[in-house]
């Protein structure tokens, strides 16, 4: 079994400075206000959001941007607004010079639950 070097996300947010503590709590909130009962775990030594015991979506602190991921593929109005923020494959970087893009990070967190309840149930 693997240990982690934070024992919940609360130990992992309180880790950073109060600017990006700000920034994760801002962000831990809106994915949980779109995931009412959702679950919260340290897998990968960062935060991991599960629905019914499997991780959904990931997200950690970085010294420029927070990251969010996996970010699924959607329709092209989803891609579109999704490509300024698209690092990787499957990730999005959210600046900290930058507001939270929330409506974004809504849609993400949404298609992910939605793709998630499919493939369950």
């Amino acid at each position: 079994m693997t240990t982690s070097r934070f024992a919940d996300v609360d130990a992992y947010i309180g880790s950073f400075p109060a600017d990006v503590r700000s920034s994760l709590e801002e962000l831990r909130a809106l994915i949980h206000d779109r995931l009412p009962g959702a679950g919260e775990r340290i897998s990968y030594q960062i935060p991991t959001v599960t629905l019914d015991e499997r991780p959904l979506v990931y997200f950690a602190a970085w010294k420029r941007h927070l990251s969010l991921y996996p970010v699924p593929h959607g329709d092209p109005s989803f891609e579109r607004d999704v490509a300024p923020f698209r690092a990787a494959k499957d990730a999005v970087h959210l600046r900290y010079d930058q507001p939270l893009p929330r409506d974004l990070v809504a849609r993400i967190v949404t298609l992910l639950a939605q793709r998630h309840t499919t493939t369950t149930g």
